[in-house]
């Protein structure tokens, strides 16, 4: 009889955990529109218009925004996340429960390795890159708008969204897609690092117990690191993105090319604009919305681990 641990008995997963994830994913998105927008705002205006001596910095597009706008417009462009987010989170995180599960060949008690997470993770990006272009184009271009009134562009979503089609044809909305699967590859980082800080947490102790911390401390802590674990690597390609899609229309510099583009005219510096907002934003938002989807989860797979 062999001395070392005996592996848990294998548990097939249930059409109910298949689709947890996808219901979760509903409140995990509503909780990063609550939590991240005003800070989205700010680093999109910063990303764009930060180069163009619009704004000295976060703060000043903040007071900027706030002083000529009101605070109601670090939630412009809100409507479309409202639906959108819920249903990118919905489509991302159904997407990575049911990789995971692929990649454990159904039994939910074997172990995956910090690389097979990154799989799942990059598997889950690509499929909600499909919901992300159109949801992030439209609401890029209404938080780009500064004027009000008459003098807007875009009176809401549908006009933006009736102008990409007239523009660029039936798949207009898809016009940044290739840019949204480039960054969005990056989730690989994203979900491979959290299963690294999740475990790392694991192993500390609190002070007066002694015991591991709890899991939802443990989800909302790695959650956090994650994330700015995974801004810090794809921040240069999400600034690209947003240029390129954010560009007067038809676009000039394909996707490709704005690298150079951004470098050619700003330097290193360009490729970094918005970096504090988007930083500062990415803990509290995504510990937040993963500290839910995992709690929601857990609720509706039935499981009694709190």
């Amino acid at each position: 009889m062999s001395g070392g641990v005996a592996p848990a008995p294998a548990q097939m997963a249930t059409t109910r955990d298949r689709m947890a994830g996808f219901g979760a994913g509903l409140a995990s998105g509503a909780t990063k529109l609550l939590v991240g927008h005003p800070f989205d705002t700010v680093k999109i205006r910063c990303q764009i218009e930060g180069g163009h001596g619009r704004f000295r910095g976060p703060l000043d597009c903040l007071a900027s925004t706030v002083r000529n706008e009101g605070a109601r417009a670090l939630y412009k462009g809100a409507s479309i996340p409202l639906v959108g987010w819920a249903a990118m989170d919905a489509v991302q995180l159904g997407s990575l429960s049911n990789y995971r599960l692929l990649l454990q060949g159904g039994n939910k008690n074997h172990e995956l390795s910090h690389f097979q997470h990154g799989l799942a993770g990059l598997g889950a990006g690509w499929a909600v890159a499909m919901v992300a272009s159109p949801v992030e184009i439209i609401k890029m271009r209404l938080q780009m708008q500064y004027a009000g009134g008459a003098a807007r562009q875009y009176r809401g979503p549908a006009d933006v969204a009736r102008h990409l089609i007239r523009t660029y044809g039936a798949f207009g909305l898809w016009h940044g897609l290739p840019a949204t699967l480039a960054q969005r590859s990056f989730f690989f980082f994203l979900w491979g690092s959290y299963d690294v800080y999740s475990k790392w947490l694991r192993t500390l102790h609190m002070p007066r117990s002694g015991r591991p911390p709890p899991e939802k401390l443990v989800n909302f802590m790695a959650g956090g690191m994650a994330a700015n674990t995974f801004w810090t690597l794809c921040y240069p390609v999400d600034v690209v993105k947003n240029r390129y899609m954010t560009q007067p229309d038809p676009s000039a510099i394909p996707f490709r090319r704005m690298f150079a583009h951004v470098f050619r005219t700003e330097g290193l510096s360009g490729f970094f604009r918005g970096f504090v907002p988007s930083f500062i934003r990415s803990f509290p938002t995504n510990a937040s919305a993963i500290f839910v989807w995992e709690s929601t989860v857990r609720v509706l797979r039935g499981e009694s681990r709190v």
